[in-house]
């Protein structure tokens, strides 16, 4: 079926064809199963997490023949070697369409005024400074490879808006990515680079499970969550890679329906 012109331009828009990925905290998790995904639709995929171990485990798995994908031992937080991903992936592919931000780290479940500096630093580290270089080594190949542009999304939380109890360093830099995103939105427009972001609430994973067993509520009292299949998490964010560039999904919310996120709880 052909798409349906929508803008009143008299063309259509047609999704963008699968492409080059890099995706952070790819060893676990909404990671993995979002290289899966993308595999699976024909993309190339550059795999990036500390542990060699897990990522040559999950690119095994994606593509047994090894020819669509690429692991590269990163530490986020490190800018030499965040280079080094981007140009990895550049040397073996020849450019990078899609940028998925999702590494991301916590902190011990402790009152504020009990948290060790460094566990903040460690947290800031990880989600906000770590997303910022990637977008910025992003930008730099984005802008200047031919055909221009982009994606970025960026893996936020619904706890942004809705922190779990004692999860300060957490909640401040998914909050603070929320500005990055927007803020590399606007930034982007000039070189065709797309950012959005996703907030992904109770997505099953191996971190995760343990809400089926009870975890505290704002009122002080432990209670079970639902969860749900962390796939939904991966094809969500698959949906958004699929756009054409002169579309965005700036903000998406997906998550287990009966999670304690909207209203009281």
């Amino acid at each position: 079926m052909a798409d349906v012109d929508e803008t009143g331009t008299g063309e259509a828009s047609t999704p963008s064809a699968p492409g080059v990925a890099i995706i952070t905290g790819a060893g676990s998790g909404i990671g993995a199963a979002t290289a899966e995904v993308l595999v699976a639709q024909g993309w190339s995929v550059v795999l990036a997490g500390r542990r060699a171990e897990p990522l040559d485990a999950v690119a095994a798995a994606s593509d047994a023949s090894g020819a669509r994908v690429l692991a590269v031992p990163t530490d986020v937080a490190d800018a030499d070697q965040v280079r080094a991903l981007f140009d990895a992936c550049v040397a073996r592919f020849g450019r990078v369409d899609l940028l998925f931000n999702n590494a991301g780290t916590s902190s011990p479940g402790v009152p504020i005024h009990e948290l060790d500096v460094d566990e903040w630093r460690r947290v800031v580290d990880v989600n906000l400074t770590g997303s910022f270089l990637c977008m910025r080594e992003a930008f730099r190949v984005m802008s200047s490879q031919d055909p221009q542009g982009g994606r970025i999304i960026n893996n936020g939380s619904v706890s942004a808006t809705a922190p779990r109890p004692l999860s300060a360093p957490y909640t401040a830099t998914k909050h603070a990515l929320t500005g990055l995103t927007r803020s590399g939105a606007l930034d982007g427009r000039r070189y065709n680079i797309a950012v959005g972001q996703i907030d992904i609430g109770n997505a099953e994973t191996d971190r995760s499970r343990k809400f089926r067993d009870g975890v505290p509520q704002a009122d002080g009292s432990v209670a079970a969550e639902p969860l749900m299949d962390v796939m939904h998490a991966a094809r969500s964010v698959a949906h958004m890679a699929s756009l054409p560039l002169d579309a965005n999904v700036l903000s998406m919310t997906v998550m287990a329906t009966g999670m304690p996120y909207v209203g009281r709880g």
